[in-house]
Parts: C-alpha cells; structure tokens; sequence
C-alpha cells in the first residue's frame, strides 16, 4: 500500500453533474479546466490540485479510494459530506 498519494479532484454537489463531467473528461476534456470552471471546492482555482496526502488527513471515502487508484487513472464519482468527487491520482509514493 502507498504511503502517499498525489491527487487532485473536482467537488460537485450531485452525482448526475459528476457523470457528466467523468463523460466530457472520457471525450478528451482537460481536468484542470473543468475543476477550474466546476468544482466547488477552493482547490478547483488550482486545477483541483491537492499536493501529497497520507493516510488519515482525507475523509475516509475520499481517501480509499485514492488510495485504491492507479497513476494516471481517475476515479469516481466518490460520495463524501462534502458532495461527489472525481479524484484524478497524479502519482504515488511508497
């Protein structure tokens, strides 16, 4: 298991706008740009950028599925407190 993930995410408030956005990416949309326009979290001005994270400084659903990830892969949509996340794994630390 990695010790730290790198990641960013966009944070929306429905399920149905987190698929739409999953479909724009999976037809060649850049995930920086969408974060910019549609994230409601303040990381979405910084492409959705989240640095490096370990274990325990996520929610627990955002983090296993971080965790769970590839490099390169995105995943979601992710259902926290916060809203629904697509979480984009930019590298991994062991």
């Amino acid at each position: 298991m990695p010790r730290q993930v790198s990641a960013a995410h966009i944070l929306v408030r429905t399920e149905q706008e987190a698929i739409a956005l999953r479909q724009q990416l999976a037809d060649g949309a850049d995930f920086g740009d969408l974060a910019r326009k549609h994230s409601t979290c303040p990381s979405g001005r910084d492409g959705g950028d989240l640095g490096w994270f370990r274990k325990g400084q996520m929610v627990p659903g955002f983090e296993r599925a971080a965790f769970a990830g590839e490099k390169g892969e995105v995943v979601g949509p992710v259902r926290t407190q916060f809203g629904y996340h697509l979480i984009r794994i930019n590298d991994k630390k062991d």
